[in-house]
């Protein structure tokens, strides 16, 4: 008999663990089939030892890289991800939608500095650290979104990453990068595995490797063109942190994004943190805490609420 993870990442969320089926909650009428924003479930905690056990210890170290210069405009900031730093919002998304509705935490954490930094948001909701890269499918969605829902905060018809260095070797002074990548790696793992658990196990090591590997691409890309400001990774939070498995696996990707930060003189803001404190009166249940953005009284997206957005806005804060 094969042992299977329950995973349904186009479903929302609980606002408490359970196993009950739900209905999808995004409301895109006429959507082509498979455009949709994933996301991760309660995993079952029988599986975290093996899952997890030896995968970081696996992967290779980064290689050291020179610390951020100190000549840039500290004006200007370009975010880069997926669909959280966009401000993806599944009660919003419809064809042909201003991207101007989406109010994600680049945007709050523009307006906490002073001077207030000038934002060039170019992150694409589904994107995957290859995709960010390549500018081509298979993602989680960025592609059907661009071709079949709208438009993003900034216009460009290549990868996320040559509209980047576009931009940087456009306005060398840039001050702030932030990054969030990484979750989609995952739900496609998932999604390709259909919750069988060796199968998830066998591809998460090889994810942790192509996503340092990626990022490591991405960073030294934007050096290369010109980048001297300074790079902060913004970690990625659990949607409920009495879930050992999906804590763990977030955790995983975290640790990842914040070694080969760290190794480009970048800065860690703690996502993951300011979500664990947040939801611990909520028993770590991000729904119940209110940072998720509720679909239903009961139900959640995996995408934060405004207050969860100003939580990682204020990480982001504290980090630059």
């Amino acid at each position: 008999m094969v042992t299977t993870i329950p995973v349904r990442w186009d479903r929302p969320l609980p606002a408490r663990p359970n196993d009950s089926g739900l209905d999808d909650g995004l409301p895109w009428r006429g959507r082509p089939e498979g455009v949709h924003m994933r996301r991760s479930s309660r995993l079952r905690a029988v599986v975290v030892g093996s899952l997890l056990a030896g995968l970081l210890a696996a992967v290779p170290a980064v290689p050291a890289a020179a610390a951020s210069q100190s000549n840039s405009n500290p004006n200007n900031y370009l975010a880069m991800g997926d669909s959280v730093p966009f401000g993806f919002n599944p009660l919003l998304a419809q064809p042909g939608v201003n991207p101007d509705v989406f109010v994600g935490y680049p945007q709050l954490a523009s307006e906490l500095f002073r001077p207030r930094k000038k934002l060039f948001n170019a992150s694409c909701p589904g994107e995957t650290s290859t995709s960010l890269i390549t500018g081509s499918r298979p993602d989680n969605g960025c592609q059907d979104y661009r071709q079949f829902i709208g438009a993003l905060h900034v216009a460009y018809s290549g990868s996320q990453l040559q509209y980047a260095q576009g931009y940087v070797a456009a306005n060398p002074r840039t001050g702030l990068i932030t990054m969030m990548i990484g979750a989609n790696d995952l739900f496609l793992l998932l999604d390709s595995c259909g919750g069988v658990i060796g199968c998830v196990e066998a591809g998460f090591h090889g994810l942790l490797v192509t996503l340092q590997t990626n990022l490591i691409t991405i960073y030294s890309g934007l050096r290369q063109s010109g980048f001297h400001g300074e790079f902060v990774v913004v970690t990625y939070y659990s949607l409920n942190y009495a879930d050992p498995v999906g804590t763990g696996l977030i955790g995983a990707i975290d640790g990842v994004l914040g070694d080969v930060t760290l190794a480009f003189g970048g800065k860690v803001a703690d996502g993951f943190g300011a979500f664990q404190a947040a939801a611990a009166a909520s028993g770590g249940d991000s729904c119940a805490a209110g940072l998720l953005i509720h679909l239903t009284a009961a139900t959640c997206d995996v995408h934060p609420s405004p207050a969860g957005a100003a939580l990682l806005a204020q990480a982001v804060r504290a980090a630059a």
